[in-house]
């Protein structure tokens, strides 16, 4: 079946010693249950719908599905891969329930693996709570899947609904007085540039900032944005503008129409639908049906060179002759 929301795919993993307000279990794993409904417990092979925030014991937030507004689906549940392991953790939850685990930064990072530079801290913090849980048990895979085909239709159907709100509401908390154009783009120009917009053969050289609804960052090019939004930084990344063909499809549609709307050293807000982004399906952090936010500066227009020699046509089969 078509998945829409994002897997989760974590490595098996133990969990260390901890501080006030955190029991003990098997395997040394560390766990404080805020909230439980009593329900039967999560089991492997179970389908999963899950709300967590992940930090670091300096509360330095590493990801928050709030923020990028869907859950984590874990889909088939695993069994634990060791005791102690952050599937042992979630098996003693069920839906409804709430927990935080603190793992040991450490224990991520065995087998020649290396931590990621900036990764501070002792631990890392996970904040759970489960939304979902719909037990395989003696399930056929044919009525299993359709369970959970209807519940993911649900969930899509939700944020669709709650797409035109998010905009809205995003407009006004920004108090952005947007333009509106035919596709269902809006946008601001908020520093004009000058000379001529590009045309469609042109390459666009741009800074871009990308949020979510939340006003979150999920990618930029620019460094000084990244680090005063404690944007995670990609090993061996270079902050630097892209060069962008115009009006060729090589982007989202949302970006196609923007870029031709900015002439050189102008600066633009977009608000894209997700009819004209991600559509039902969402990327990464985006989610299906999720408006997404472009802080975009056009910092060059170059034009395709006339005198540039055409590429070569590629020579055709010689005719079969007759005899």
């Amino acid at each position: 079946m078509k998945q829409k929301l994002m897997f989760l795919a974590i490595a098996a993993i133990g969990f260390a010693s901890c501080n006030g307000g955190f029991k003990k279990g098997e395997g040394g794993l560390l766990y404080n249950i805020h909230t439980s409904k009593g329900g039967t417990h999560i089991k492997d092979g179970d389908f999963v719908s899950v709300n967590m925030i992940v930090k670091t014991d300096g509360d330095s937030v590493l990801s928050n599905t709030y923020d990028m507004g869907h859950p984590i689906i874990i889909m088939p549940m695993p069994k634990p891969q060791a005791k102690g392991d952050i599937y042992a953790g979630l098996e003693l939850l069920g839906e409804g329930d709430s927990a935080t685990f603190k793992v040991a930064t450490d224990s991520l990072f065995k087998g020649g693996q290396q931590r990621p530079p900036g990764l501070k801290g002792k631990f890392l913090i996970f904040q759970v709570n489960v939304n979902k849980v719909l037990a395989k048990g003696a399930l056929t895979e044919q009525v299993f899947h359709g369970r959970v085909t209807d519940y993911i239709k649900s969930l899509t159907d939700g944020m669709k609904a709650l797409e035109p709100g998010k905009i809205k509401k995003y407009i006004a908390d920004h108090n952005l007085k947007v333009t509106t154009t035919k596709s269902g783009l809006n946008y601001v120009i908020t520093t004009p540039g000058t000379g001529a917009t590009p045309a469609v053969g042109d390459t666009a050289v741009v800074n871009y900032t990308g949020r979510l609804p939340s006003g979150k960052i999920f990618e930029t090019s620019v460094k000084e944005v990244a680090i005063k939004e404690k944007q995670p930084m990609e090993p061996g990344r270079q902050y630097a503008p892209i060069r962008i063909p115009v009006g060729e499809g090589k982007v989202i549609p949302g970006w196609d129409e923007g870029l031709q709307l900015m002439n050189k050293g102008s600066k633009i807000t977009l608000v894209i639908p997700s009819d004209i982004a991600y559509k039902d399906q969402g990327v990464g952090p985006i989610g299906p049906f999720t408006p997404i936010v472009f802080e975009m500066e056009m910092i060059d227009i170059v034009h395709p060179n006339p005198n540039a020699p055409k590429p070569a046509m590629p020579q055709m089969m010689a005719p079969p002759t007759t005899k």
